[in-house]
Parts: structure tokens; sequence; C-alpha cells
């Protein structure tokens, strides 16, 4: 079963490529994206990484969280699943 990843702390400047090279090293990345801004395009500072299994997930986590990536200390760990349904 896959698992998903918040990466917070991203560099302006990191792009979709320069997470999935970082992410690599650690296993079989599935997806990887860094979330923009609908209207400026402008990167927001955060992005998900999806890996084909948790051990590989761990694996990123206890290997990338609180490192270096393009100049920032980024924070990597197991994304939340959004709550369904409104909030009321």
């Amino acid at each position: 079963m896959s698992t998903k990843l918040f990466v917070g702390n991203l560099s302006w400047n990191t792009t979709d490529e320069t997470l999935l090279e970082a992410f690599s090293a650690f296993g079989d990345v599935v997806d990887s994206i860094v979330m923009r801004d609908r209207e400026t395009g402008r990167a927001r500072g955060f992005g998900f990484v999806t890996y084909s299994s948790s051990e590989q997930a761990d694996a990123a986590i206890n290997g990338l969280n609180e490192q270096d990536l393009d100049g920032r200390r980024i924070k990597v760990n197991i994304a939340n699943a959004r709550p369904s349904g409104g909030g009321y």
C-alpha cells in the first residue's frame, strides 16, 4: 500500500523535479508535487511525496526530516488524510 508524505518549509525555488530527485534516494516515488498558488503559480512552501511502501516512506522521513533542501530545513512526516464532509 502506498504512503503519502507531507513536506513542509520548502524553498520557493524547489520544483517538482528537485523534490523528486531528493526523495528518490529513499525508494520508489510514485508521485511528487510542489503545491502552487492557483493565481500566481508561485510555490506555496509545501508539497507531497508518495512512496509505494511504508518502509520507503519511513526511510525518507528518517533521512530527510530537518535536513537542508534548496537552502531550507524541511519538515517531513506522514500526510494526514483530510476529513470527509463539512465541518459542522
